[in-house]
């Protein structure tokens, strides 16, 4: 829950060795479910979906609803993150049928999975419908259904809804359900004209990935600084990007979802066109050539090469935007601090800096300019 796929995974294992040699049939379903969710988040989808497929097919033949459904979702992720939108479909449905009355955190990751297939298949009608109602069931991972609210709302062309969904969910969430909210807020950034705040949430999301071992939606995040640096006219790097998330996408078996597919070949377009066809596939293979670990480390040292304001909004980071959103909902510093797990000493030290880098000297101006940024 906390998405730290190389713990889960271990942890899993031992427990459904330890399980299974008792004859635990009940918790070495529920080991094996931890094991195909780290799975799923180190981008093995093949064997994510597989896994999740034989712990279903066991639970319903042990009359287990609830692993049954939550394992259904699971494989629903996993088809829809491998571009079988279709099955993808089937599986959610399956799981919310599964759910039946149980409700709760079964009935969450059912419409969490339904949502998933709809924006894969670029549904943004059924997908908005999905994520409020996976927000209402969804209380272990509530953050998952803030994030694919913001992916729904900006594939519906909401972006003030996107952009509270995506600050929402990377206010709270951890590992890499907070890897997908800054990839997610990274696009609302772009759709936003906020280059600076695009790239911090996107360099930040590859760092979580480089430390914990999670390359699943990396090639999202790669794509965002590739368009990045394209409309900054780094087109050589922007190609390599481009390259090093397709040769992701091609080892994983990862699909583009839908939603985001007009936006990226618009990107690629501009800068096949810029470039000319020979330049931009030599730097394109030049991408494609990298591991996903040396294409993260070669997106990380481009990180700040494009000068960053040092005042005004575009200063803030994201935790200090975070700080601004909560004061603007009249939080006190002590409110702030629980919500961000972080001391009230740190808060105000956060709130000295959103002062001097806005140029404000009282509260009710910070909401004030807060407002004029929601």
């Amino acid at each position: 829950m906390a998405g730290d796929p190389s713990a889960a995974r271990a942890a899993g294992q031992e427990g459904c060795d330890l399980a299974d040699s008792i004859g635990d049939r009940f918790d070495s379903r529920l080991c094996r479910w931890c094991i195909a969710t780290a799975q799923l988040f180190q981008g093995d989808l093949v064997g994510a979906a597989a896994q999740f497929g034989a712990v279903s097919d066991e639970a319903e033949a042990a009359h287990d609803p609830i692993q049954r459904s939550v394992s259904l979702a699971g494989r629903g992720y996993a088809l829809a993150y491998r571009g079988d939108a279709s099955a993808a479909r089937a599986a959610a449905d399956e799981a919310l049928e599964a759910a039946g009355e149980l409700g709760g955190t079964a009935s969450g990751f059912g419409y969490s999975a339904l949502a998933t297939a709809a924006l894969a298949a670029g549904d943004v009608a059924t997908a908005l419908d999905a994520t409020e109602a996976a927000g209402q069931h969804h209380s272990v991972l509530r953050e998952l259904a803030a994030t694919q609210c913001a992916q729904a709302a900006l594939a519906g062309g909401d972006v003030i809804a996107a952009r509270r969904g995506a600050d929402d969910a990377a206010s709270t969430a951890t590992g890499w359900h907070l890897m997908v909210a800054l990839m997610t807020r990274a696009r609302v950034a772009i759709a936003q004209g906020e280059p600076v705040q695009a790239e911090r949430d996107a360099h930040d999301a590859l760092a979580i990935a480089a430390e914990i071992e999670a390359h699943l939606v990396v090639s999202d995040t790669l794509e965002c600084l590739a368009t990045l640096a394209g409309d900054a006219n780094s087109h050589r790097e922007a190609a390599r990007l481009f390259g090093a998330a397709h040769a992701i996408r091609q080892r994983i078996g990862e699909m583009r979802f839908k939603i985001w597919e007009a936006g990226y070949e618009a990107s690629v377009a501009a800068l096949r066109d810029a470039m000319g066809e020979q330049d931009f596939d030599s730097a394109w293979v030049e991408g494609a050539g990298l591991s996903t670990e040396e294409a993260i480390a070669y997106a990380q040292r481009g990180r700040g090469e494009r000068k960053r304001p040092t005042s005004g909004w575009g200063a803030l980071t994201p935790t200090e935007r975070d700080v601004v959103r909560l004061v603007s909902e009249g939080l006190g510093n002590k409110d702030i601090a629980t919500r961000l797990f972080v001391s009230p000493r740190t808060v105000q030290s956060h709130l000295t800096h959103v002062y001097t880098k806005l140029g404000l000297t009282s509260r009710v101006q910070l909401v004030q300019e807060g407002a004029r940024h929601a």
